[in-house]
Protein backbone atom coordinates (compact mmCIF):
# COMPACT_ATOMS: atom_id res chain seq x y z
CA UNK A 1 0.00 0.00 0.00
CA UNK A 2 1.23 3.49 -0.79
CA UNK A 3 1.39 6.33 1.72
CA UNK A 4 -1.93 8.21 1.89
CA UNK A 5 -2.32 11.92 2.57
CA UNK A 6 -5.41 13.43 4.19
CA UNK A 7 -6.06 16.94 5.44
CA UNK A 8 -8.73 18.78 7.38
CA UNK A 9 -9.23 22.46 8.21
CA UNK A 10 -11.18 24.11 10.98
CA UNK A 11 -11.73 27.69 12.05
CA UNK A 12 -11.60 28.25 15.82
CA UNK A 13 -12.86 31.69 16.95
CA UNK A 14 -10.53 31.91 19.94
CA UNK A 15 -7.22 33.69 20.59
CA UNK A 16 -3.99 31.90 19.71
CA UNK A 17 -2.83 31.64 23.34
CA UNK A 18 -5.99 29.75 24.29
CA UNK A 19 -5.96 27.46 21.24
CA UNK A 20 -2.25 26.68 21.56
CA UNK A 21 -2.62 26.06 25.30
CA UNK A 22 -5.33 23.47 24.61
CA UNK A 23 -3.49 21.63 21.81
CA UNK A 24 -0.04 21.76 23.43
CA UNK A 25 -1.24 19.71 26.41
CA UNK A 26 -1.33 16.04 25.37
CA UNK A 27 -3.82 15.17 28.13
CA UNK A 28 -6.44 17.07 26.11
CA UNK A 29 -6.32 14.31 23.48
CA UNK A 30 -8.84 12.43 25.62
CA UNK A 31 -11.38 15.22 25.14
CA UNK A 32 -11.20 15.07 21.33
CA UNK A 33 -10.91 11.31 20.77
CA UNK A 34 -14.07 9.23 20.19
CA UNK A 35 -15.11 7.14 23.20
CA UNK A 36 -15.26 3.96 21.08
CA UNK A 37 -11.47 4.18 20.68
CA UNK A 38 -11.05 3.44 24.43
CA UNK A 39 -8.16 5.91 24.30
CA UNK A 40 -5.97 5.74 27.40
CA UNK A 41 -2.79 7.76 27.94
CA UNK A 42 -0.26 5.65 29.85
CA UNK A 43 2.48 8.29 30.13
CA UNK A 44 2.49 10.64 33.10
CA UNK A 45 1.95 13.89 31.18
CA UNK A 46 -0.54 15.74 33.36
CA UNK A 47 0.03 19.48 33.25
CA UNK A 48 3.07 19.14 31.00
CA UNK A 49 3.24 21.21 27.84
CA UNK A 50 4.53 19.18 24.92
CA UNK A 51 8.12 19.55 23.83
CA UNK A 52 10.21 18.30 20.94
CA UNK A 53 11.27 14.73 21.67
CA UNK A 54 8.33 14.03 24.02
CA UNK A 55 7.30 10.36 23.94
CA UNK A 56 3.67 9.55 24.71
CA UNK A 57 2.40 6.02 25.30
CA UNK A 58 -1.26 5.06 24.85
CA UNK A 59 -3.62 2.12 24.69
CA UNK A 60 -6.23 2.35 21.93
CA UNK A 61 -8.95 0.13 20.54
CA UNK A 62 -9.28 1.16 16.89
CA UNK A 63 -11.51 -1.78 15.97
CA UNK A 64 -13.44 -4.66 17.49
CA UNK A 65 -12.48 -3.59 21.02
CA UNK A 66 -8.97 -4.99 20.53
CA UNK A 67 -6.53 -3.06 22.73
CA UNK A 68 -3.31 -2.00 21.06
CA UNK A 69 -0.21 -0.17 22.24
CA UNK A 70 0.62 3.08 20.50
CA UNK A 71 3.70 5.21 21.07
CA UNK A 72 4.14 8.62 19.46
CA UNK A 73 6.91 11.21 19.55
CA UNK A 74 6.54 14.97 19.17
CA UNK A 75 9.24 15.33 16.53
CA UNK A 76 8.92 19.01 15.61
CA UNK A 77 7.40 22.00 17.31
CA UNK A 78 7.31 25.70 16.60
CA UNK A 79 5.49 27.56 19.36
CA UNK A 80 2.05 28.79 18.28
CA UNK A 81 2.63 27.70 14.66
CA UNK A 82 2.77 23.90 14.35
CA UNK A 83 3.77 20.60 15.84
CA UNK A 84 4.23 17.12 14.41
CA UNK A 85 3.60 13.78 16.06
CA UNK A 86 4.93 10.55 14.58
CA UNK A 87 4.16 6.99 15.54
CA UNK A 88 7.14 5.11 16.92
CA UNK A 89 5.21 1.92 17.66
CA UNK A 90 1.63 1.03 16.86
CA UNK A 91 -0.93 -0.12 14.34
CA UNK A 92 0.38 1.81 11.31
CA UNK A 93 3.41 1.24 9.11
CA UNK A 94 3.61 5.07 9.01
CA UNK A 95 1.80 7.80 10.96
CA UNK A 96 2.98 11.38 10.48
CA UNK A 97 0.48 13.98 11.76
CA UNK A 98 1.07 17.70 11.29
CA UNK A 99 -0.96 20.26 13.28
CA UNK A 100 -0.78 23.83 11.88
CA UNK A 101 -2.20 27.00 13.48
CA UNK A 102 -2.53 30.37 11.77
CA UNK A 103 -3.93 33.58 13.22
CA UNK A 104 -6.64 34.96 10.95
CA UNK A 105 -9.28 37.60 11.46
CA UNK A 106 -11.49 36.55 14.36
CA UNK A 107 -9.49 33.53 15.48
CA UNK A 108 -7.32 30.65 14.37
CA UNK A 109 -7.33 28.59 11.20
CA UNK A 110 -6.17 25.10 12.12
CA UNK A 111 -5.07 22.49 9.61
CA UNK A 112 -4.30 18.84 10.21
CA UNK A 113 -2.23 17.01 7.61
CA UNK A 114 -1.92 13.27 8.03
CA UNK A 115 0.29 10.88 6.11
CA UNK A 116 -0.30 7.25 6.95
CA UNK A 117 0.31 3.78 5.66
CA UNK A 118 -1.38 0.57 6.73
CA UNK A 119 0.94 -2.44 7.09
CA UNK A 120 0.45 -5.99 5.77
CA UNK A 121 0.65 -5.36 2.01
CA UNK A 122 -2.48 -6.35 0.04
CA UNK A 123 -4.37 -7.30 3.22
CA UNK A 124 -3.60 -3.84 4.65
CA UNK A 125 -4.74 -2.22 1.40
CA UNK A 126 -8.08 -4.04 1.64
CA UNK A 127 -8.39 -3.10 5.31
CA UNK A 128 -7.77 0.52 4.40
CA UNK A 129 -10.40 0.48 1.64
CA UNK A 130 -13.06 -1.22 3.76
CA UNK A 131 -12.31 0.10 7.23
CA UNK A 132 -9.23 2.18 8.09
CA UNK A 133 -9.87 5.16 5.81
CA UNK A 134 -13.47 5.52 7.07
CA UNK A 135 -12.32 5.09 10.68
CA UNK A 136 -9.77 7.88 10.29
CA UNK A 137 -12.43 10.14 8.75
CA UNK A 138 -14.83 9.41 11.63
CA UNK A 139 -12.12 10.12 14.21
CA UNK A 140 -11.36 13.50 12.66
CA UNK A 141 -15.06 14.32 12.30
CA UNK A 142 -15.55 13.54 16.00
CA UNK A 143 -12.51 15.66 16.75
CA UNK A 144 -13.93 18.59 14.78
CA UNK A 145 -17.22 18.42 16.69
CA UNK A 146 -15.44 18.07 20.05
CA UNK A 147 -13.25 21.10 19.28
CA UNK A 148 -16.33 23.12 18.29
CA UNK A 149 -18.00 22.22 21.58
CA UNK A 150 -14.96 23.23 23.62
CA UNK A 151 -13.38 26.09 21.68
CA UNK A 152 -15.79 27.45 19.08
CA UNK A 153 -17.52 30.06 21.23
CA UNK A 154 -16.65 33.36 19.56
CA UNK A 155 -14.28 35.71 21.35
CA UNK A 156 -15.95 38.44 23.37
CA UNK A 157 -14.82 41.89 22.34
CA UNK A 158 -14.91 44.37 25.18
CA UNK A 159 -15.68 47.96 24.25
CA UNK A 160 -14.58 50.74 26.57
Amino acid sequence: MKVKRKSWEQFIPRPMDEVWSFFSRPENLNAITPPDMSFEILSDISNIEMYQGMIIQYKISPFLGIKMDWVTEITHIEDRRFFIDEQRFGPYALWHHQHHFEEVEGGIQMQDILHYKVPYGPIGTLADVFFVDQKIESIFQYRKTAIEERLATPMTVLHT
